[in-house]
């Protein structure tokens, strides 16, 4: 890793020469754009064929038009129905910037600061440490580094809770900092949605109702909604799919609408060929007004929390960069010389990839129905070399070496560790003693209970976390969840005090193929006295 002041100053003269490159106005040429890398629709159904994905919906964007806005494939397997430009998905993640730019909106209004902290809109707000509390800004809610480990408290919300989403802001006080305040990058979902709180104190419209109006309207977007429920309604959705037990398959959407602005919006390509236009002229709709103002598109792109940078995968070295920070709702880095912004989203059943290279005026959306990253790398990457006018390597042979070298990893990871599992160990208590109420402070209750000769495990604020515990070694269980679309097996130690009682509880994903939003690591289980 650079040293972090030369890292900085790498990383804000690349953002600020591309930055105001792109933030110049550019003659407008009466020519037609660029056309798209030579043969891309075979290209496109051979990554589908390779990594199982039924369909795939993918716009680019050059010079202010719209190059391609096409879908692939088709909704849901073993049906025809195919996939169109407007054909709805989840595009998670990618939602972050639509909160940041909500923000930005209010910022340019004056209902907002940036650097003014949390609590002047949210009087009630607390983070775990006072001087957090007193010091979180709005933007701090949007960078990953208020000292939260990766994905803490997202078993708030994810699977589906029955928390509400004031009830999880209010929670957030009782969950403790790995690091200290601004010192480390670490991915968070749950202080976008205490900035989607804000919105709705600030301007009087919950966040679902701003963005829709002030932002997905503004743009066009007309066939995109702000609710991951979405993917349940009738009409162009993509089917959601995955690998479950080794088989692609349908799988359940994610309906739960307390993290819309961390992750809700629902869109195909013809609506995000028109956002990343607009991302592309520094804020500029079709009509030639101002969504937001070049000074916004600039506070958007400013690189905030510097990021790890780690190896490329083998046979990808160029995707190492030499800069890698977050901005506000967009990676920053640089790709091949140039600045890239970027982000990624992923549900259950669906991933997203948007990447943009402003100085190219270029941006690519890849929204799939299946979880393979190695597809929408392979879509992405290719669009990008295309335009950079290099050769791009074999992404589709690349990225099916990696998926397979991956799948051999996880399998010996849990080879061994049931190699290590001492099976003659048996529990200390009989099964009874280990039911009871366990209370975790942030979380909740988790109730655990012998059932027709086994343990069964609730997670009481999580309805579909319900689970059978199997014996693994000494006091020890693994959580196999009933509704195995979960693929979040859980480690589950009960502590005994010298007494033989149980003093607490930990859990911890039982495979690193978990979801980090299952952050099983970070509760602490108590029992709870009858």
């Amino acid at each position: 890793m650079l040293i972090p002041t030369l890292r900085f100053r790498l990383a804000a003269a690349l953002t600020a020469a591309h930055a105001l490159c792109a933030l110049i106005p550019s003659p407008v040429i009466a020519q037609k754009p660029a056309a798209p890398p030579p043969g891309f629709d075979r290209y496109v159904a051979n990554v589908l064929r390779t990594f199982t994905v039924p369909g795939a919906s993918v716009a680019i964007v050059k010079d202010g038009r719209v190059v391609l806005a096409r879908g692939y494939g088709v909704r849901r397997l073993g049906e025809p129905t195919p996939i169109d430009a407007r054909t709805r998905f989840g595009i998670a993640s990618n939602t972050k910037v639509f909160t940041a730019t909500a923000l930005a909106l209010l910022v340019e209004e004056g209902k907002l600061e940036w650097d003014a902290p949390v609590i002047r809109y949210l009087p009630g707000f607390a983070m775990y440490d006072p001087y957090v509390t007193r010091e979180l800004t709005v933007r701090d809610l949007l960078v990953h580094r208020s000292g939260l480990g990766l994905g803490a408290g997202d078993l708030l919300w994810w699977p589906p809770s029955t928390y509400d989403r004031k009830e999880i802001t209010r929670r957030l006080r009782y969950i403790k900092p790995v690091t200290s305040f601004r010192s480390a990058y670490a991915y968070d979902n749950v202080l976008y949605l205490v900035a989607g709180e804000v919105i709705e104190a600030v301007s009087g419209q919950r966040w679902e109702e701003f963005v829709r109006s002030r932002i997905l309207d503004r743009v066009g977007m007309a066939h995109s909604d702000v609710h991951h429920s979405a993917a349940a309604h009738p009409g162009n959705v993509a089917t959601p799919h995955a690998e479950v037990n080794d088989t692609v398959r349908p799988v359940a959407p994610f309906l739960s609408d307390n993290t819309n602005p961390a992750g809700g919006i629902m869109s195909g390509a013809e609506d995000m060929a028109k956002w990343v236009a607009v991302q592309l002229d520094s804020g500029r709709v079709a009509d030639g007004s101002r969504l937001y103002s070049p000074a916004s598109a600039r506070q958007i792109w400013r690189e905030v929390t510097p990021e790890p940078i780690s190896d490329a995968p083998p046979g990808l070295p160029h995707l190492r960069p030499n800069v890698n920070g977050y901005a506000l709702g967009l990676e920053t880095r640089d790709y091949r010389g140039k600045l890239l912004l970027t982000h990624t989203g992923g549900l259950p059943g669906y991933l997203s990839r948007v990447a943009m290279l402003p100085e190219l005026r270029l941006g690519v959306v890849v929204l799939t129905n299946q979880e393979s990253g190695y597809a929408f790398n392979a879509l992405a990457y290719r669009v990008l070399d295309h335009y950079l006018g290099v050769r791009a390597p074999d992404y589709v042979g690349i990225y099916d070496t990696l998926q397979r070298r991956n799948r051999a990893q996880l399998a010996k990871l849990a080879s061994e560790a049931a190699s290590r599992r001492d099976s003659t160990s048996g529990p200390s208590l009989p099964l009874t003693g280990y039911g009871g109420t366990y209370r975790d402070v942030w979380y909740g209750d988790v109730a655990i209970a012998e059932e027709n000769g086994g343990l069964v495990i609730r997670m009481t604020r999580t309805p579909s976390m319900v689970g059978d515990l199997q014996h693994w070694q000494h006091d020890t269980f693994v959580a196999r969840w009933r509704d195995r679309e979960l693929r979040a097996d859980a480690y589950v130690t009960f502590a005994l005090d010298p007494d033989g009682r149980i003093d607490q509880v930990k859990m911890a994903p039982a495979s690193p193929a978990v979801d980090f939003s299952f952050d099983f690591q970070d509760l602490l289980l108590e029992p709870v006295a009858p």
